[in-house]
Protein backbone atom coordinates (compact mmCIF):
# COMPACT_ATOMS: atom_id res chain seq x y z
CA UNK A 1 0.00 0.00 0.00
CA UNK A 2 1.74 3.46 -0.83
CA UNK A 3 1.67 6.28 1.34
CA UNK A 4 -0.05 8.64 -0.82
CA UNK A 5 -2.94 6.63 -2.64
CA UNK A 6 -5.69 8.44 -3.67
CA UNK A 7 -8.14 8.54 -1.09
CA UNK A 8 -11.68 9.93 0.00
CA UNK A 9 -13.99 10.05 2.88
CA UNK A 10 -17.76 11.42 2.86
CA UNK A 11 -20.13 11.52 5.79
CA UNK A 12 -20.45 13.59 8.75
CA UNK A 13 -18.40 15.08 11.72
CA UNK A 14 -19.56 16.06 15.31
CA UNK A 15 -17.13 18.34 17.20
CA UNK A 16 -17.39 19.45 20.84
CA UNK A 17 -14.35 21.37 22.70
CA UNK A 18 -13.47 23.52 25.68
CA UNK A 19 -14.73 26.77 24.11
CA UNK A 20 -17.43 28.56 26.04
CA UNK A 21 -19.16 29.67 23.23
CA UNK A 22 -19.27 28.88 19.53
CA UNK A 23 -15.72 28.18 18.35
CA UNK A 24 -13.47 31.14 17.04
CA UNK A 25 -11.40 29.40 15.07
CA UNK A 26 -13.73 28.68 12.37
CA UNK A 27 -14.19 32.11 11.32
CA UNK A 28 -10.51 33.13 12.36
CA UNK A 29 -9.06 30.12 10.42
CA UNK A 30 -6.84 29.46 14.08
CA UNK A 31 -5.90 33.06 14.08
CA UNK A 32 -7.74 34.08 17.34
CA UNK A 33 -7.34 32.08 20.06
CA UNK A 34 -9.81 29.85 21.64
CA UNK A 35 -12.05 31.51 24.51
CA UNK A 36 -9.99 29.59 27.44
CA UNK A 37 -7.24 30.02 25.42
CA UNK A 38 -6.09 26.37 24.81
CA UNK A 39 -8.08 24.00 22.59
CA UNK A 40 -9.46 20.41 23.85
CA UNK A 41 -11.77 18.99 21.92
CA UNK A 42 -12.86 15.56 20.88
CA UNK A 43 -14.00 14.36 17.44
CA UNK A 44 -16.44 12.19 16.04
CA UNK A 45 -16.56 11.19 12.51
CA UNK A 46 -18.96 8.64 10.87
CA UNK A 47 -17.54 7.79 7.15
CA UNK A 48 -20.48 6.69 4.93
CA UNK A 49 -18.66 6.33 1.76
CA UNK A 50 -14.73 5.82 1.70
CA UNK A 51 -11.86 3.99 -0.08
CA UNK A 52 -7.83 4.31 -0.14
CA UNK A 53 -6.91 3.17 -2.98
CA UNK A 54 -8.13 -0.23 -3.33
CA UNK A 55 -8.84 -0.41 0.57
CA UNK A 56 -12.67 0.08 1.83
CA UNK A 57 -13.48 2.29 4.88
CA UNK A 58 -16.96 2.86 3.72
CA UNK A 59 -19.39 2.68 7.21
CA UNK A 60 -16.38 2.69 9.93
CA UNK A 61 -16.26 5.44 12.72
CA UNK A 62 -13.44 7.36 13.90
CA UNK A 63 -12.73 9.00 17.19
CA UNK A 64 -10.03 11.89 17.46
CA UNK A 65 -8.61 13.63 20.86
CA UNK A 66 -6.93 16.59 20.25
CA UNK A 67 -5.33 19.09 22.34
CA UNK A 68 -4.04 22.90 21.15
CA UNK A 69 -1.94 24.90 23.29
CA UNK A 70 -2.94 28.25 21.73
CA UNK A 71 -3.85 29.47 18.75
CA UNK A 72 -4.34 27.00 16.04
CA UNK A 73 -2.08 27.78 13.32
CA UNK A 74 0.82 27.56 15.62
CA UNK A 75 0.65 24.31 15.39
CA UNK A 76 2.68 22.15 18.45
CA UNK A 77 -1.12 19.79 18.72
CA UNK A 78 -1.19 16.78 20.56
CA UNK A 79 -3.34 14.14 19.26
CA UNK A 80 -4.50 10.92 19.05
CA UNK A 81 -6.68 8.16 17.08
CA UNK A 82 -9.66 5.59 18.07
CA UNK A 83 -10.52 3.51 14.73
CA UNK A 84 -13.83 1.49 14.56
CA UNK A 85 -12.59 -2.35 15.89
CA UNK A 86 -14.25 -3.42 12.78
CA UNK A 87 -11.65 -1.84 10.59
CA UNK A 88 -9.50 -5.31 9.21
CA UNK A 89 -5.50 -4.39 8.99
CA UNK A 90 -5.75 -2.65 5.86
CA UNK A 91 -8.31 -0.52 7.10
CA UNK A 92 -6.41 0.89 10.29
CA UNK A 93 -3.22 0.94 8.29
CA UNK A 94 -5.42 3.40 5.78
CA UNK A 95 -7.13 5.40 8.15
CA UNK A 96 -3.59 6.05 10.47
CA UNK A 97 -2.01 7.36 7.51
CA UNK A 98 -4.67 10.14 6.35
CA UNK A 99 -5.49 11.20 10.20
CA UNK A 100 -2.20 11.66 11.03
CA UNK A 101 -1.60 13.42 7.64
CA UNK A 102 0.71 11.28 6.02
CA UNK A 103 -2.00 10.67 3.38
CA UNK A 104 -1.79 14.49 2.53
CA UNK A 105 -5.09 15.94 1.10
CA UNK A 106 -7.38 17.78 3.06
CA UNK A 107 -5.59 16.20 6.45
CA UNK A 108 -2.31 16.84 5.21
CA UNK A 109 -1.97 19.74 7.35
CA UNK A 110 -1.91 17.38 10.52
CA UNK A 111 1.41 16.40 9.71
CA UNK A 112 2.78 19.58 10.19
CA UNK A 113 0.32 21.26 13.26
CA UNK A 114 0.69 17.78 15.09
CA UNK A 115 3.91 17.53 17.34
CA UNK A 116 3.14 14.71 19.31
CA UNK A 117 0.95 12.10 18.05
CA UNK A 118 -0.18 10.08 20.72
CA UNK A 119 -1.01 7.00 18.65
CA UNK A 120 -3.84 4.64 17.50
CA UNK A 121 -6.34 2.59 19.47
CA UNK A 122 -9.10 0.24 18.54
CA UNK A 123 -12.41 0.06 19.78
CA UNK A 124 -16.07 0.20 19.72
CA UNK A 125 -16.74 3.58 17.77
CA UNK A 126 -20.70 4.44 17.79
CA UNK A 127 -22.20 7.01 15.73
CA UNK A 128 -25.38 7.93 16.05
CA UNK A 129 -28.34 10.10 14.39
CA UNK A 130 -31.76 10.98 16.08
CA UNK A 131 -33.28 13.42 14.66
CA UNK A 132 -31.07 17.03 15.04
CA UNK A 133 -29.22 15.10 17.87
CA UNK A 134 -25.68 13.45 17.91
CA UNK A 135 -24.51 10.98 19.78
CA UNK A 136 -20.93 10.04 19.80
CA UNK A 137 -19.75 7.10 22.28
CA UNK A 138 -16.44 4.82 22.43
CA UNK A 139 -17.01 2.73 25.67
CA UNK A 140 -14.87 3.99 28.78
CA UNK A 141 -13.38 6.81 26.65
CA UNK A 142 -15.59 9.20 25.17
CA UNK A 143 -19.28 9.79 25.73
CA UNK A 144 -20.95 12.71 23.77
CA UNK A 145 -24.26 14.20 22.45
CA UNK A 146 -24.71 16.86 20.83
CA UNK A 147 -27.38 19.07 19.03
CA UNK A 148 -27.86 22.20 17.34
CA UNK A 149 -28.14 25.75 18.25
CA UNK A 150 -31.65 27.28 17.31
CA UNK A 151 -32.54 29.67 15.28
CA UNK A 152 -34.97 32.44 14.08
CA UNK A 153 -36.82 29.28 12.58
CA UNK A 154 -37.48 27.16 14.92
CA UNK A 155 -37.12 24.02 12.78
CA UNK A 156 -33.79 25.46 11.48
CA UNK A 157 -30.28 25.54 13.42
CA UNK A 158 -27.69 27.97 12.98
CA UNK A 159 -25.44 27.62 10.13
CA UNK A 160 -22.26 29.27 8.77
CA UNK A 161 -21.70 28.89 4.95
CA UNK A 162 -19.33 29.32 2.68
CA UNK A 163 -16.19 29.70 5.04
CA UNK A 164 -12.84 28.83 4.28
CA UNK A 165 -12.79 26.44 7.50
CA UNK A 166 -10.11 23.10 6.54
CA UNK A 167 -13.21 20.72 8.02
CA UNK A 168 -15.78 22.15 6.09
CA UNK A 169 -17.44 25.23 4.54
CA UNK A 170 -20.55 24.66 6.04
CA UNK A 171 -20.74 24.21 9.61
CA UNK A 172 -23.71 23.52 11.85
CA UNK A 173 -23.25 25.59 15.51
CA UNK A 174 -24.11 23.36 18.04
CA UNK A 175 -23.58 22.42 21.69
CA UNK A 176 -22.83 19.36 23.95
CA UNK A 177 -25.65 18.58 25.65
CA UNK A 178 -23.00 15.86 27.64
CA UNK A 179 -19.27 15.02 26.65
CA UNK A 180 -17.06 13.42 28.55
CA UNK A 181 -13.88 12.33 27.24
CA UNK A 182 -11.36 9.72 29.84
CA UNK A 183 -8.77 8.60 27.58
CA UNK A 184 -5.33 8.98 26.50
CA UNK A 185 -4.59 10.64 30.37
CA UNK A 186 -7.48 13.30 29.54
CA UNK A 187 -10.19 13.68 31.83
CA UNK A 188 -12.71 16.29 30.26
CA UNK A 189 -15.99 17.37 30.76
CA UNK A 190 -17.52 19.91 28.22
CA UNK A 191 -21.44 20.06 28.61
CA UNK A 192 -23.14 23.22 27.41
CA UNK A 193 -20.14 24.30 25.95
CA UNK A 194 -19.81 24.70 21.90
CA UNK A 195 -19.72 22.09 19.43
CA UNK A 196 -20.15 21.55 15.12
CA UNK A 197 -21.90 19.32 12.80
CA UNK A 198 -20.15 19.10 9.10
CA UNK A 199 -20.97 17.12 6.14
CA UNK A 200 -17.49 15.31 5.80
CA UNK A 201 -16.25 15.91 1.84
CA UNK A 202 -12.21 14.87 1.76
CA UNK A 203 -9.62 13.50 -0.02
CA UNK A 204 -5.98 13.20 -1.20
CA UNK A 205 -3.08 13.50 -1.54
Amino acid sequence: MSALEPWTLKGELTLSCNCTVFCPCVLSLGQHPPTEGYCQTWIGIRIDKGEYGEVGLSGLNVGLIVEIPGLMGRGNWTAAAIVDERADIYALKALTRIFSGRAGGSTGLLSILVGKFLGVQQAPVLYENDGDIRRFKIPKMVDGEVEPVAGKAKDKGVVITNSEYWIAPEVTVARATRSRVRAFGRVWNFAGRSAEICALDWSGP
